[in-house]
């Protein structure tokens, strides 16, 4: 992942000329000195770029393309050289771990370097080797056995001995007529299990909170910037207008990131979809980018200099947080995912305070529902609502930038903005920890968090949920195998997809590592979203037809002339329809004759912000 850093000394380009960062002004705003001729600029940190050697590739492995075995050796020398990022002058430190783990201190400074250059753990591979076609490995029918024997027979409080697992194993293995994985895999994947798992899972969770969890009389690790991200959603007190016919919809969802140090929100999403993984790896996605590109995408004026990964991500117990995708790439980017103690929620008090905050000023807009039944007496919400998608995020944006983060905040005795930078600057009285740096692309830090599925690729291409995709950068893979012995099971691929539209996929190449998107393989098809799809599947079920890609969109197409029609009789639209919000804004909308020569639609002259007192911007 390319980044830009921004410290004293380090090279950067300003205008296609290189240069170097010779004082560090403010959080975003930087001293740089051309190298070819001296002169000396003041710039914002937007302006600059990361300098970078076009004749070297830095690995960035993607996770979900590594085997375990691969996964559990980058963890193991990230866990080396961790205790060294914080002192890395420290070269006693660095000789005792090297004797310590026997090894050569100049590899430990390799891995250090790799780690350095791109801030994710699977980089510490190095460059993934094209070779090894024929060599063994486990395929995903091995590890669906492994696993099952280890979770099913391990670990519980049955508390079976190794050698009894691996015997189930292989038993399961012969049943199923599939390779037998050595004996030694199989104990290396046991013994590197963490203790307090195999605690929790054997003798309880009690028993593994005495040992492992330590005391806490106030939030643990929360003295830096970044240290600590609280990250939660709510259910925000607002009906909001569709984006095309400005009907009353529904109440969105926001998914909120805090700076429990500084109380700076450094992230958010938006929508009309329930909490889920997609949601919350967008906001943690958001979180860790710089904010210009999206701040100019709003029209928002302001300064909001949050960006870098953070060391803690603090979540409540919910499905979403739970996720298998979600962990790893958290573990990917080094960040510590941890979860709130059960039945404490004053764990969570830093966040829900914040969402508290905003609710009492959205409760000044137009079509806001008041916090209680009781409140919003004699006020019609949905006659009321005014304001779409778009324009709330725009509104949010403006109040988080010009006026949550500059007032004084009692908890820290000052404003959010002026605690961060003072954690990441210093002070007359503090040390500043030092600016995070930069990661610059977006699309694949978004990928990286956005749900994955795994499928072989044939001669026609992939297929996801009956659909299918199609494009020549899969032409090499068709029908890959993972060896070339003649019985070894076909090779399975990443895809990852936005549910909010299914009509293109990306596939990551594991040799170039990089995504590529794979649209429809018939694309006369209309984008739809992962709603309207399983709505479409819904009905096909009920009517007893038989499930393909034909019939889904022949049910779409009756679906959405049918939602066409009830708009103009209905007071709001279904979640699903892609009408309602800005998941398709950029596709067509096919209206039949009957509904473009209808009087009854108009598009409202509406102004988001009038109703709103001029004191909420002082």
């Amino acid at each position: 992942m390319e980044r830009l850093v921004i410290e004293i000394g380090e090279k950067v380009i300003f205008k296609n000329r290189e240069a170097v960062i010779i004082r560090i002004v403010d959080i975003d705003q930087v001293s740089i000195q051309e190298l070819q001729n001296n002169v000396i600029h003041t710039v914002k940190t937007s302006e600059i770029k990361n300098y970078t050697n076009s004749t070297k590739k830095l690995p960035d492995n993607n996770i979900s393309a590594l085997t375990e075995k691969e996964w559990d050796e980058a963890q193991r020398r990230f866990e080396i050289i961790k205790p060294i990022l914080g002192n890395r002058k420290n070269f006693k430190l660095i000789e005792s771990i090297s004797i310590d783990k026997k090894i050569h201190y100049t590899t430990i400074y390799r891995w250090l370097k790799l780690y350095d250059e791109t801030s994710v753990i699977s980089s510490l591979l190095g460059h993934k080797k094209n070779g090894g076609r024929g060599k063994s490995r486990l395929s995903n029918e091995q590890d669906i056995i492994i696993n099952n024997s280890i979770n099913n027979l391990y670990l519980n409080p049955s508390k079976k001995s190794i050698t009894k697992i691996v015997r189930d194993i292989e038993k399961n293995c012969k049943d199923k007529n599939i390779p037998i994985p050595h004996s030694n895999t199989i104990r290396k994947r046991i013994k590197s299990l963490s203790e307090e798992e195999v605690l929790k899972a054997r003798f309880g969770k009690s028993k593994a909170r005495d040992k492992f969890e330590p005391i806490k009389n106030s939030f643990p690790g929360a003295d830096y910037p970044l240290s600590v991200v609280q990250i939660d959603h709510t259910k925000v007190d607002i009906i909001l207008v569709d984006e095309h016919y400005r009907k009353a919809f529904i109440r969105p969802w926001l998914t909120i990131a805090v700076d429990v140090y500084s109380r700076m929100v450094v992230g958010f999403y938006l929508s009309f979809d329930p909490p889920g993984e997609m949601g919350t790896g967008l906001c943690i996605a958001n979180s860790i980018l710089s904010k210009e590109i999206w701040m100019e995408r709003n029209h928002v004026e302001g300064e909001w200099p949050c960006w870098g990964i953070m060391s803690t991500i603090h979540v409540d117990n919910a499905r979403e947080f739970r996720g298998n995708m979600l962990r790893k790439a958290c573990q990917n980017y080094g960040i510590n995912l941890e979860f709130r103690p059960v039945a404490q929620p004053h764990w969570g008090g830093h966040v829900e305070r914040l969402l508290g905050t905003f609710s009492k000023e959205i409760h000044n807009l137009p079509g806001t529902t008041f916090s209680s039944p009781e409140s919003r007496i004699n006020y019609d919400s949905e006659k009321n609502a005014s304001l779409t998608i778009s324009e709330f995020e725009k509104w949010l944006m403006t109040y988080i930038v010009n006026v949550y983060h500059k007032r004084n905040h009692s908890g820290i005795g000052m404003s959010p903005l002026q605690k961060y930078k003072e954690g990441l600057m210093g002070s007359d009285l503090i040390n500043g920890c030092g600016i995070p740096p930069k990661l610059l692309n977006e699309k694949r830090l978004k990928l990286d968090f956005m749900p994955y599925t795994e499928r072989t690729i044939q001669e026609y291409g992939v297929i996801i949920d009956h659909i299918t995709y199609y494009h020549d950068v899969l032409r090499k893979y068709i029908h890959s195998r993972e060896s070339l012995a003649s019985n070894s099971p076909k090779r399975k691929f990443i895809f990852r997809r936005d549910p909010r539209d299914i009509s293109t996929v990306y596939f990551f190449d594991p040799e170039i590592n990089d995504y590529f998107e794979i649209p429809y393989r018939d694309t006369s098809k209309p984008a739809i979203s992962i709603w309207e799809y399983k709505e479409a599947v819904r009905k096909l079920n009920s009517n007893n037809v038989a499930i393909d890609e034909e019939a889904i969109f022949n049910a779409y197409r009756t679906m959405e002339k049918i939602e066409l029609k009830s708009i103009l009789e209905t007071k709001k639209l279904k979640r699903t329809t892609r009408y309602a919000d800005k998941r398709n804004e950029q596709k067509t909308i096919l209206v039949n004759d009957e509904i473009e020569d209808n009087p009854k639609i108009s598009f409202l002259d509406i102004k988001p912000f009038e109703d709103l007192d001029d004191e909420a911007f002082t």
